[in-house]
């Protein structure tokens, strides 16, 4: 599984959504490949009832395998304003949520975090209504 010609396919309000702070993000002019911008830049957009069901966009619930340790992970992916650690709700512009968002059920990821190079797979993805939380 190729982890670099992944496919980013978001909703048309999640890349509304994104794009206003990808804009205010540092180094977004000269966007890396591992950055929410670059990502932004790639991504294919679709109408927002076209999505497929098993992908990773804002309010989705995922579970991930860290491929080297085999750790699994469960958390949501939300707007900045929504993270909450003890909840389980990472932030989309963090390391891991611009690695997850716009993937697949089934893929594999490799992105730099801050302990490194790491490759996790996408092992389940379930939609969740916005609770504010």
């Amino acid at each position: 599984m190729s982890n670099k010609k992944n496919q980013v396919i978001l909703g048309q309000e999640d890349f509304r959504m994104l794009k206003q702070f990808a804009e205010n993000f540092p180094g977004s002019p000269n966007a890396n490949e591992m950055s929410p911008s670059y990502e932004l830049n790639r991504a294919i957009i679709v109408e927002d009832g076209e999505l497929p069901a098993d992908s990773i966009r804002l309010n989705s619930h995922v579970k991930v395998r860290e491929l080297t340790s085999n750790q699994e992970m469960e958390f949501s992916i939300v707007m900045p304003a929504f993270a909450d650690f003890k909840h389980r709700k990472i932030s989309v512009l963090t390391p891991m949520g611009a690695a997850l968002i716009g993937l697949c059920k089934g893929e594999t990821v490799e992105w730099k975090m801050p302990a490194g190079m790491k490759k996790f797979e996408i092992l389940d993805v379930t939609q969740v209504e916005d609770d504010g939380l």
